[in-house]
C-alpha cells in the first residue's frame, strides 16, 4: 500500500472501461456506502465499478457532523448492540484510515440548572458513560473522565460560569468525511475497481428473464450500457426519489430523509478543544459545538425533510436555533453575519412517516428482490464498512459466489505506515498535508519542490495550496471547481466568501490540466459562484 507513484485516474479511461467491460458487480452511489462496497467487493476478487451522479461525497457524506462514533444517544435508545458494534468499527476505522480517523474528546457541562440533563441526574450520566466505555469505549485507550468546573473551562473558556457545577469528558473520534469516502473510492480503484464521478445512472436494465443485468449511464454527452451480474442501489435518501425498481413494482424499502445543518464560525469566538455539548433553552433538543481548524462548528437540527434533495442548505429559522443555543452557553455574542460556512444534508432513515426522527433507530437494512437488484440504505457514517460487507454478501447471493470479506484489517490509501502523532506533532507544512494525505504527503510536496509557485496559498485564510488543486486534478478525480473547493478541500464550509474569491484559479488550473475549453471553465466558475451567492441567502434569511 505504499508505492513510489501516485495512483493517477483519468476519467475517460475509466468511462471506457465502463462501456468495454462485464463487471461482476455494479454500484449505483457514491457515498460512504457505495465506495466501501466497491472496495469490499475488489478486495474479494470481483469486477466492480461505482458510479456516482455528481462527486464522491457530494451528498450526505459530505454533509456530516464529521463524527466517528458509538453514540450515547443510542444507549438511551436501548440500542446497546449498535453502540457495541459501532465503537468496533470505530476503531477499526481508526487503524485502517489512521491519516483521516482522530480522537475526538466531547465535553457535557453539569450546570445547576437548565443544562442539558438535570444535576440530580449526573450520576446516572455517568452509569451511561460507563456502559459506554464497557460497550467498547475503551478500545480508544482512555476512560470517561469527571471535571471539576475549572477543568471544563480549560476545555472551553467562553462556557459561562454562572451556574456551572463540573463536567464529563468521554472519547470518539472524528474525521474528515468528504475527504474518507474519496480515500475510499480511490483505495477501491487501486486494487481494479472502475470508479467514475459525474456520471449518472439513468435505468437499470433487465434481460429477457426479467432479471437485473446493468444499467444506462449518462456521462456528460456520452450513453454507455455497463453490464453486471448484479447492481447495487447505494444512493442513500435519494432512494425515495428513484428505486431502480421495475415500473409497477413497490420500492424495496422506505427512506425517511432527515435534514441535519450545521454552520462554522470563528474558532477565536469559542475557543474549544473538543466536542462541547450544550443545551438549547425551551429546547428537548441539544446542540454541539466542535473545533476543526480555526472554526468551530455548530449543529445540528433533526426533522423531516420532503424537499428537493438536491437543494438542501441550512435556513435562517435553523441558524437562530443554533445560535441562541450558543450565546445561551457561552460567554459570545455570535451573529449571522459571523458565520462563514454552513452545509445541511438529509440522514437516510429507514421506517414510515410518523414520530420524530430524532427518536428513530440508525440501523442500515439490506434487501434483495426477485429480479436481483440489491438495494442497502441506512446506518451511519461510522458502520460504513460493515454495511458495505454484508451488501456484498447480499449481492455473492445474486451471482452464485462466495469469497470472504477482506476489509476488516485493510489499509486506505495513505494509512499503512503512517503515525498520526510523529506527523502533527510540531505543526507546518508536513502536519496539514499528513492529516489530509497520509503516507502519500510525499507526493504533493513533490509538486511543491518541483514548482516552488505552487506552494501559494489558494484560498485566503486557509492552508490549502496550489499544489493540492493540481493533485486533486490529477489523482483524486476533481473535475469541477466545486469538486476542489467544496470535497477535496473543505474551504466552502471553513471560509465561504473566501473559497469563491479562490473560483477563478482553480478554474485556470483545471483548464490547463485537463484541457477544457474557457467557456466551459467559465461556466463552471460562475456556477460555483452562484451555488454560493444561493446558500448565502438561504441561511441569512432572504429565501428560504
Amino acid at each position: 500500500m505504499t508505492n513510489t507513484e501516485p495512483l493517477r485516474l483519468m476519467r475517460q479511461e475509466q468511462l471506457d472501461r465502463l462501456g468495454s467491460e462485464q463487471y461482476d458487480m455494479l454500484i449505483v452511489g457514491g457515498g460512504i456506502t457505495g465506495v466501501y462496497a466497491a472496495l469490499d467487493a475488489s478486495l474479494r476478487g470481483y469486477r466492480v465499478a461505482v458510479i456516482e451522479k455528481d462527486d464522491f461525497a457530494s451528498g450526505t457524506s459530505s454533509k456530516s457532523s464529521k463524527m466517528v462514533h458509538g453514540g450515547l444517544r443510542y444507549i438511551e435508545q436501548g440500542n446497546l448492540g449498535l453502540v457495541r458494534h459501532s465503537l468496533h468499527e470505530r476503531q477499526r476505522l481508526r487503524r485502517n484510515a489512521r491519516h483521516l480517523v482522530q480522537r475526538l474528546p466531547f465535553l457535557f457541562p453539569i450546570l445547576e440548572r437548565d443544562g442539558v440533563f438535570d444535576k440530580r441526574l449526573a450520576k446516572a450520566f455517568e452509569s451511561l458513560l460507563w456502559t459506554y466505555d464497557m460497550a467498547g469505549g475503551w478500545r480508544e485507550g482512555i476512560l470517561h473522565q469527571k471535571l471539576t468546573a475549572a477543568e471544563v473551562l480549560s476545555h472551553c473558556p467562553s462556557f459561562k460560569e454562572e451556574g456551572l457545577l463540573g463536567g464529563f469528558l468521554y472519547f470518539d473520534a472524528r474525521v474528515d468525511d468528504a475527504r474518507l469516502t474519496l480515500a475510499v473510492a480511490r483505495t477501491a480503484a487501486f486494487h481494479g475497481a472502475t470508479v467514475i464521478n459525474h456520471a449518472k445512472a439513468i435505468e437499470v436494465t433487465r434481460n429477457a428473464q426479467g432479471k437485473v443485468d446493468g444499467v444506462i449511464v449518462q456521462a456528460g454527452q456520452q450513453e454507455i450500457r455497463a453490464r453486471a451480474g448484479v447492481v447495487i442501489m447505494a444512493t442513500g435518501v435519494w432512494l425515495r426519489d428513484w428505486s431502480g425498481a421495475k415500473r409497477g413494482d413497490a420500492p424495496a424499502l422506505q427512506v425517511r430523509p432527515a435534514k441535519g445543518v450545521h454552520v462554522a464560525v470563528p474558532w477565536l469566538k469559542v475557543r474549544n478543544d473538543c466536542t462541547v455539548t450544550i443545551p438549547v433553552p425551551g429546547r428537548s433538543r441539544r446542540a454541539t459545538i466542535t473545533r476543526w481548524g480555526n472554526v468551530s462548528y455548530l449543529g445540528t437540527t433533526d426533522e423531516d425533510y420532503e424537499g428537493d434533495l438536491d437543494d438542501v442548505y441550512c435556513t435562517r429559522r435553523e441558524l437562530d436555533f443554533l445560535l441562541e443555543g450558543a450565546r445561551s452557553a457561552l460567554k459570545t455574542d455570535l451573529q449571522p453575519d459571523d458565520v462563514v460556512g454552513s452545509i445541511a444534508g438529509c440522514r437516510p432513515l429507514v421506517g414510515p412517516p410518523g414520530g420524530k426522527t430524532l427518536e428513530m433507530k440508525r440501523n442500515h437494512e439490506i434487501r434483495v428482490g426477485a429480479d436481483g437488484l440489491v438495494t442497502i440504505v441506512g446506518g451511519k457514517l461510522t458502520t460504513s464498512r460493515h454495511m458495505a460487507e454484508q451488501t456484498i454478501d447480499a449481492a455473492q447471493q445474486v451471482i452464485g459466489q462466495r469469497n470472504p470479506c477482506q476489509t476488516k484489517k485493510a489499509y486506505l490509501l495513505g494509512a499503512a505506515g503512517y503515525d498520526p502523532q510523529a506527523i502533527v506533532a510540531s505543526g507546518g507544512m508536513s502536519a496539514h498535508l499528513g492529516e489530509r494525505y497520509g503516507t502519500e504527503a510525499r507526493f504533493v510536496s513533490d509538486l511543491m519542490q518541483a514548482s516552488p509557485a505552487l506552494q501559494a496559498p489558494i484560498v485566503q485564510g486557509l492552508p490549502y495550496t496550489e499544489a493540492e488543486v493540481l493533485y486533486a486534478v490529477r489523482h483524486e478525480l476533481a473535475a469541477t471547481v466545486e469538486d476542489v473547493l467544496s470535497r477535496r478541500m473543505r474551504a466552502r464550509l471553513m471560509a465561504r466568501d473566501a473559497s469563491a474569491l479562490a473560483a477563478a484559479r482553480v478554474g485556470q488550473i483545471l483548464q490547463a490540466e485537463l484541457g477544457l475549453a474557457p467557456e466551459h471553465i467559465t461556466q463552471q466558475v460562475n456556477d460555483y459562484l452562484a451555488a454560493v451567492k444561493h446558500e448565502k441567502s438561504v441561511l441569512m434569511g432572504d429565501k428560504e
